[in-house]
């Protein structure tokens, strides 16, 4: 009953002063002040993107994801399998208009393919060789597993096979053709009876993964295919005169500026094919792959504005007593110290986060408003990641706003502790995200500082299958989500500990 009552007392405090509540919605408002003035900055710089942006495919868990490649494929009923021999994969890079020289992208990809429709974002699962990571099977965008090791030669050819059974597809590889190893199985829920079989080619963009936000290069990739040999009732239903090639979807960016939309070929080699295209089968990452576009953190990139304005309040809650010599009594009329410091701290946790979470609320569908209105692309993520960020703002609010109030408790002065919170949270996360400091500087800044908190709004994850520049400028940190907010959390239990201690330790 005394804990509640002096919670009462705070919460009254804190309603009860005018400047206190005011900066709680000005908090509010500079969030979304900063969010319009970015995008208008943006979107003046961008007059010359008159052309609608292309809307990035959805993939099966809600993710965007890229869904573009040449496909010589046949369209086949019931269970079967699908073996291929890939006895070479090749490639061109362009650095720019009419300059080509030979070269592959890590992650260029020619094999096997099942796939529910040829709609983009629909179902599959693939058997493929790479430009540098061997075999792959990958399923469904998001899913990875790796197979024979090295590239395909003449002298060295890689097996390939796909079996379908029901909803499941099992992948193999095998660099004779006569022993095989399972690479893994893919469970398609929504796979109909009539599916798409055939092989594919496609290549991303070559990524300068050098400096913090780096650059592209357009490719393309070329697989060379032995004879594709069908097993069970697909052999019986599959007539070579149905088997024709189709560029599935353009390349939404991923092949570079001078090659979006590029239309892939197929060449009849023998009693194989030839099969050259372009884009990708991956989900969506940042950095510079993409061009104009927006991840929904960008749109809480004024989150850091509230956060001074709910520094200076939290701070100025505890410090205001100090300054005015009322601490004394506050401390007398409740008996135990860390009472009054818990009171106050759930305060300023409460607001923070009910702040946190209007200023994410308003920001992403207004971000996208007018991401849309100025034909940005803007990355689709699975509700569940939605409703992290947003409740993530709230909580990255609150533990900064519990960390400045223990912050304002130690060192009794109000500019100080607000300049502490800024050189340790706002100051770190502006360096490294604004690009200003190396990489591996500005990693290490997100990892140790409490500006490791703001991971909790990123949505892109880090795929080990996807390459592009994984950097604080381009809007990757180095720590999970609820790692960074670990990191923050830690420094806020430190800072209140130490808070406590020196209130049972000194007078008021």
């Amino acid at each position: 009953m005394r804990g509640l009552r002096v919670l009462h007392a705070e919460w009254t405090k804190f309603r009860t002063i005018r400047g206190w509540v005011l900066g709680a919605v000005g908090a509010i408002l500079a969030s979304v002040l900063f969010l319009l003035a970015g995008t208008a900055s943006t979107n003046q710089s961008s007059t010359q993107h008159t052309q609608d942006a292309a809307t990035l495919p959805v993939g099966p868990g809600g993710e965007a994801v890229n869904d573009s490649f040449y496909f010589m494929h046949e369209a086949l009923t019931g269970d079967g399998s699908i073996t291929v021999t890939v006895t070479a994969l090749t490639g061109v890079l362009a650095q720019e208009p009419g300059h080509t020289s030979p070269g592959i992208t890590p992650w260029a990809k020619s094999g096997i393919l099942v796939k529910q429709s040829l709609e983009q974002g629909s179902q599959y699962a693939a058997m493929m060789v790479t430009g540098a990571h061997g075999v792959r099977m990958q399923d469904d965008f998001t899913h990875d597993r790796a197979g024979l090791p090295g590239r395909p030669s003449a002298a060295s050819p890689r097996w390939l096979r796909l079996v379908r059974a029901g909803s499941t597809v099992t992948g193999y590889d095998s660099a004779d053709g006569v022993h095989w190893t399972e690479i893994g199985s893919a469970r398609l829920a929504g796979l109909p009876a009539t599916v798409q079989v055939g092989l594919f080619t496609s290549s991303p963009a070559a990524v300068q993964t050098s400096g913090s936000r780096g650059g592209t290069s357009p490719a393309v990739a070329t697989g060379t295919f032995g004879h594709a040999a069908l097993g069970g009732p697909w052999a019986r239903g599959s007539r070579p005169d149905r088997w024709q090639g189709v560029q599935v979807g353009g390349d939404a960016g991923t092949s570079g500026s001078y090659a979006e939309n590029t239309s892939g070929a197929h060449t009849q080699t023998g009693s194989g094919f030839s099969v050259t295209g372009a884009g990708d089968i991956a989900p969506v990452v940042g950095g510079p792959t993409l061009g104009p576009a927006y991840a929904i953190e960008n749109f809480l990139v004024g989150t850091f504005a509230a956060l001074i304005v709910l520094t200076v309040v939290a701070v100025q809650f505890v410090t205001t007593e100090y300054r005015r010599g009322l601490i004394g009594t506050t401390l007398a009329a409740a008996p135990g110290r860390e009472r009054v410091l818990a009171a106050k701290t759930a305060v300023v946790v409460t607001v923070a986060f009910a702040v946190g979470v209007v200023v994410a609320a308003i920001s992403i569908p207004l971000g996208r408003q007018r991401a849309h209105a100025t034909h940005f692309l803007v990355f689709t993520v699975p509700r569940a990641v939605e409703l992290r960020a947003t409740l993530g703002t709230g909580l990255l609010l609150a533990a900064t706003a519990a960390l400045s109030l223990a912050l304002g408790a130690v060192l009794r002065r109000s500019a100080t502790a607000i300049t502490a919170v800024v050189v340790t949270t706002v100051l770190p996360y502006l360096l490294a995200v604004s690009g200003v400091l190396p990489a591996p500087l500005a990693q290490w800044l997100l990892r140790l500082t409490p500006a490791a908190g703001f991971a909790v709004q990123q949505t892109l994850p880090h795929y080990a299958h996807v390459l592009t520049v994984y950097t604080p400028a381009s809007g990757y940190f180095p720590l999970s989500p609820w790692g960074g907010y670990a990191v923050l959390s830690g420094w806020t239990m430190l800072a209140l500990a130490a808070a406590t201690l020196l209130l049972r330790r000194r007078d008021g």
